[in-house]
């Protein structure tokens, strides 16, 4: 073993006269290891909320959606949606609409988004079953009976809540599509087929899937959709699958991908990230200074023995190596016991479901903490590092101690 790191550990178990440097050391081990966890935890937090947010966005949406380039619904929605699944990396394409319309229920109205749902995409019909709460999905993909049946929809639980509305009840969707004074001709009775909760307030609180024919027809526009929803393979590859797409329908048509209609939320949510990342690494950097202080009080107890180690030969930068190692092992040792204890307080919270919020102001009710390999790494590393450069000063110090001064004034 090199004699610096023989001395390092010896300094670090000496019991001798050093009371109250072990008492700092501990302190220290104690603040990285409470600063790592607290590093832990918010990225684990950040990443949970930021992937939640987007997978319950991405349940209900398209991860890219295609319209004409001059905004007029889609008659030919068929043939572009057959010529869209041929491309590389596409699921699924299939006819959608998004309109507004008032949804009357026995208790009350509300305000609803109508999303269309096209008999040839059993994809989004499946997306959608694996949210149903009560009743069923099995009807809305098409019109029930002949022309005078009630069309099937499935309503958000927060919007059944509102309007008093339960799995079987019938009630009355006024398309909002064109002003107040076309609203009238396209009042429609409807059959309330099932109830989903998806997890996300804006979903849950307005939207309304039904029939694609009955959309159409209270949004004005028979036989026509607004938008081709597309599902891909890969939504991290996402742009690359919409220029293909749009190289293959031509400039009539325009993509807009899942990434670039939720930039916003999304930068935020980095921005948000990465702030709290600094902000928790000061926190450990102030832990870290008392490593400082800890090496300031062994540099200033062990003089004597700094200066018979430069009589016996040891040169500058070794002295220095031995208080660096010190305070790499103390940093190592306070990242080590905050990736466990970091580590441990996401198993709990996840378990116990302790960080909840509420819906109507932040979307999701709960946020499951997801923890990354590369989060715990950077993590530890953001500890050591601090703690080694903390160790500068206190090791620059001992290396400039003169041992003849040192000796005569023992002497």
């Amino acid at each position: 073993m090199p004699y610096e790191i023989f001395l390092a550990i010896r300094y670090l178990r000496s019991r001798q006269r050093r009371r109250l440097a072990r008492v700092t050391a501990f302190i220290a081990v104690l603040g990285i290891a409470v600063g790592v966890a607290a590093l832990i935890f918010a990225l684990a937090l950040a990443n949970g909320f930021s992937e939640e947010m987007r997978d319950k966005i991405l349940r209900g949406t398209s991860h890219l959606t295609v319209a004409r380039n001059d905004g007029q619904a889609m008659r030919e929605y068929q043939e572009v949606a057959s010529l869209i699944r041929r491309s590389d990396g596409v699921v699924s394409a299939a006819g959608t609409t998004y309109d507004g319309a008032v949804l009357i229920g026995p208790r009350a109205s509300a305000y609803a988004v109508l999303r269309g749902i096209d008999n040839t995409a059993p994809q989004v019909t499946a997306d959608i079953a694996r949210t149903i709460v009560a009743g069923s999905v099995d009807d809305i993909t098409k019109m029930r009976g002949d022309n005078h049946d009630l069309p099937s929809v499935v309503l958000g639980s927060e919007l059944a809540t509102r309007t008093g509305l339960k799995a079987g009840d019938s009630a009355e969707i006024i398309g909002a599509h064109g002003g107040f004074s076309a609203a009238a001709g396209r009042k429609r009775q409807v059959l309330v087929a099932g109830i989903f909760s998806s997890g996300l307030f804006e979903y849950d609180s307005t939207w309304i899937y039904l029939p694609l024919e009955a959309a159409a027809a209270l949004s004005g526009e028979d036989h026509a959709a607004a938008v081709v929803s597309v599902q891909v393979t890969n939504i991290y590859d996402v742009k690359q699958t919409a220029a293909r797409v749009q190289q293959l329908l031509g400039p009539s048509y325009t993509t807009v991908d899942w990434q670039e209609a939720n930039r916003p939320l999304f930068t935020a949510l980095a921005f948000e990230r990465r702030i709290g990342l600094v902000i928790i690494a000061l926190i450990v950097l102030i832990a870290a200074l008392n490593i400082t202080t800890t090496l300031v009080l062994v540099v200033m107890e062990r003089r004597r023995e700094i200066a018979v180690l430069g009589t016996l030969g040891a040169t500058a930068r070794s002295i220095m190596s031995v208080f660096i190692i010190e305070g790499a092992i103390v940093g190592g040792l306070g990242a080590a016991f905050g990736v466990a204890l970091g580590a441990l307080a996401i198993l709990i919270a996840n378990h116990y479901h302790l960080v909840s919020l509420p819906a109507e102001v932040y979307s999701i009710s709960n946020i499951p903490l997801r923890l990354h390999g590369r989060d715990l790494a950077l993590a530890a590393l953001v500890a050591f590092v601090l703690s080694v450069l903390a160790t500068i000063y206190p090791a620059r110090a001992a290396a400039r101690v003169r041992p003849a001064e040192m000796l005569r004034a023992a002497n």
